[in-house]
């Protein structure tokens, strides 16, 4: 499929030569693609990285799948049609590596979910062909995945999981672990009893190690708030779920985050926490476990004092509410031990009033049992994907200020600083929020704000000593081009991939630093 250059994207490219120019100076270098025919908003990409020095991005436009291969300068080389999916196709995910990359899709036919595996060149083309990794047979027509797909932070392991929650008092795990070869290691079948009707599960990790890592938890008043945390690790070479009670007790935390430490052996949970159900949010809990001793390293909680709320929510703003809509994005760990937690403030308004954060964690929960399906899989909130929300006028979606928290290897605040938004739409969601750019010495946030009625790409960094920067502006092309940054995908050590909206076209940009 060849690009359709109009006449006006004509005009945009030649500003962009003028803008590619100045952002250089500051040592920026912006590239375009052009736009595709079959490309529009309603497009479902998945980045999958610079593979052989060529970009690759996986496009789905209802049956057509297919990956369009960009060279360095973002120019389309060529798109490959993945015709040997099936159209009955479910999910794909991607593990990508400086030379290949391994696609791992799942289809239906008939009563039968298959989870297969190919291996691609910097071209998109079959290194090998599609691997059967296993079977499921069900009685109906899936339209969620069965299988997740997880790596370790070094991609030296991969599992792919399933879980059968048919019995919903005892669950029935599925593991895969393979090599970056895609060569099994092992396969287990294990079982978890949830004892509670509230039970729940947080986000699943794999550790360097090839440890399967996760928490369960108890959700109180609903879905008000969290108790009786809990660490469940799978060990890689072992049929068995081994649990830690991490004895949070009463404590009334919010959404859990868990990061692995790998270079420290260490696995880090971070929840923002309440004094009471429903209450204001007062600071932030955290506990280090470690791998070595297999027991708690550190249990920290850090109240939000008066300067901090100010910080967060700017002089005039009610101080007991600061956190209120505030949500853990990231974290980012350090070599000593230390880590980096980004939260940013997000919220939506409509005519029926604020859709608050007891909304969120009841309507997002991925883990809420299901009814009309035996198989699922972790699938995290609307906020996270492509697909959300689009035309949605009646509501406003807001996001605002960033918090970024420095801690040092044994938990303590280092350093705090805020970096002051005010993003809104009433379309959809998918202009406003951020992406992390990690630079090694610096941290990168690119964002959208409008300046002048001319909606601008910022490019704000934090440096080791919480200071924070603020590059000049990259406009996005008032003449039509609008960036998605919250949905790019770092790509090097340098370089990052933004989608970006022209017209009714989907484009990609990358910035290089």
């Amino acid at each position: 499929m060849k690009p359709v250059l109009s006449a006006c994207f004509k005009i945009v490219i030649f500003s962009i030569a003028a803008i590619s120019f100045s952002t250089s100076l500051s040592g920026q270098k912006i590239s375009y693609s052009e736009p595709e025919r079959d490309d529009n908003r309603r497009t479902d990409f998945d980045i999958i990285g610079k593979i052989g020095g060529n970009i690759l991005i996986f496009k789905n436009n209802r049956s057509d799948k297919d990956i369009s291969v960009y060279d360095n300068d973002m120019n389309l080389i060529e798109r490959v049609d993945l015709d040997y999916i099936d159209d009955r196709w479910i999910n794909v995910d991607f593990v990508s590596y400086p030379d290949h990359c391994w696609m791992i899709y799942q289809y239906q036919r008939k009563s039968i979910v298959y989870c297969m595996a190919v291996k691609l060149d910097g071209r998109a083309k079959r290194i090998t062909d599609p691997i059967e990794l296993d079977t499921t047979r069900i009685g109906w027509a899936a339209n969620n995945k069965i299988y997740t797909t997880i790596f370790s932070e070094d991609k030296g392991k991969i599992m792919v999981f399933k879980i059968n929650s048919r019995n919903q008092k005892n669950f029935l795990f599925t593991t895969l672990l393979f090599d970056n070869q895609l060569q099994l290691e092992y396969h287990h079948r294990m079982s978890i009893p949830m004892e509670e009707r509230n039970d729940y599960f947080t986000d699943f990790l794999l550790d360097n190690d090839g440890d399967l890592v996760f928490g369960k938890f108890i959700r109180k008043g609903g879905s008000d708030y969290i108790s009786d945390l809990r660490l469940i690790t799978k060990p890689a070479t072992v049929e068995q779920f081994i649990t830690y009670d991490l004895n949070t007790g009463d404590k009334v935390l919010d959404e859990i985050k868990i990061k692995v430490d790998n270079a420290n052996k260490r696995y880090l949970f971070n929840s923002l926490f309440y004094k009471q159900r429903r209450g204001n949010i007062e600071g932030l809990y955290a506990i280090v476990w470690d791998k070595s001793s297999t027991g708690v390293l550190k249990e920290k909680i850090l109240v939000f004092n008066d300067e901090m709320r100010r910080q967060a929510k700017g002089p005039d703003a009610n101080l007991k509410l600061a956190f209120n809509d505030y949500f853990i994005k990231n974290i980012i760990t350090k070599k000593d031990g230390g880590y980096l937690l980004v939260s940013e403030a997000m919220y939506t308004t409509s005519r029926g009033g604020v859709f608050n954060r007891w909304d969120y964690l009841s309507w997002n929960n991925p883990w809420v049992s299901p009814i009309d399906y035996y198989y699922y899989s972790p699938f995290y909130s609307p906020w996270n994907s492509f697909r959300s929300r689009w035309g949605s006028q009646a509501t406003r979606y807001h996001a605002e200020n960033i918090l970024i928290l420095s801690f040092d290897k044994d938990g303590a605040l280092e350093w705090s600083n805020v970096i002051p938004k005010s993003q809104f739409d009433d379309e959809s969601d998918v202009l406003i929020s951020h992406q992390l750019m990690n630079t090694g010495g610096e941290l990168h946030f690119l964002f959208n704000l409008y300046e002048r009625r001319t909606l601008l790409l910022n490019d704000q960094s934090i440096g080791k000593e919480g200071k924070i920067v603020r590059h000049p502006t990259l406009k996005n092309l008032d003449r039509g081009v609008e960036f998605m940054p919250r949905f790019g995908k770092q790509v090097s050590g340098r370089s990052i991939i933004v989608p970006c909206q022209f017209r009714n076209y989907l484009t990609f940009a990358k910035i290089d630093f």
